[in-house]
């Protein structure tokens, strides 16, 4: 029988395909990091998950080929994961790419890149639900047309390191301004 932990992670590399393994243990927020590395290799070690590209990433298929933009949606997802339930978020309906839960509220984590900005028409907005785009560069926030709900804005810098700085910006008067 699996640990509640190993079935989040079983069921988080189901739904979103292989991640980051420091996204892995960075989703298993309540566990210290040496624990959730414990857990990993036991998953490993019964087969369950697997090295992806070299052990960068984990899932339950080596083959599998890590999906870009649900890493960059869950870099993002991990900046609100201290108030966010483990079995609260999960893939999102296309433009989206993750949809959770925050404090009663609906997020859905849109990843954008150069020359996708008509994408943003294909949202449908409802009742507390808030988008927060990921854009390449903060720039591009000025190009699109968005929905009538409210709206952030993210940009997610690898900077050379393992783990990136994630930003947020939001619209203030037709300005887009950094908040933190």
């Amino acid at each position: 029988m699996l640990l509640q932990e190993e079935q989040y992670i079983i069921r988080w590399l189901t739904q979103y395909g292989a991640l980051a393994k420091t996204q892995v243990i960075r989703l298993l927020k309540d566990l210290p990091p040496a624990k959730a590395e414990r857990i990993i290799r036991r998953l490993k070690r019964e087969l369950m998950i697997s090295d992806v590209a070299g052990g960068y990433y984990v899932g339950v298929d080596s083959l599998t080929q890590p999906d870009q933009r649900i890493i960059l949606a869950v870099w993002v997802l991990l900046e609100f994961i201290d108030r966010v339930d483990p079995m609260a978020h999960y893939p999102a309906t296309y433009p989206s790419q993750l949809f959770f839960l925050k404090e009663d509220t609906g997020y859905e984590i849109v990843v954008l890149y150069d020359g996708e900005q008509h994408l943003t028409r294909l949202l449908q907005p409802q009742d507390e639900l808030k988008y927060i785009f990921v854009l390449p560069h903060i720039a591009m926030a000025q190009e699109l047309v968005l929905p009538s709900a409210p709206c952030l804005f993210a940009t997610v810098d690898y900077g050379g390191q393992e783990v990136p700085t994630v930003r947020f910006y939001t619209e203030e008067g037709g300005r887009r301004n950094a908040t933190l």
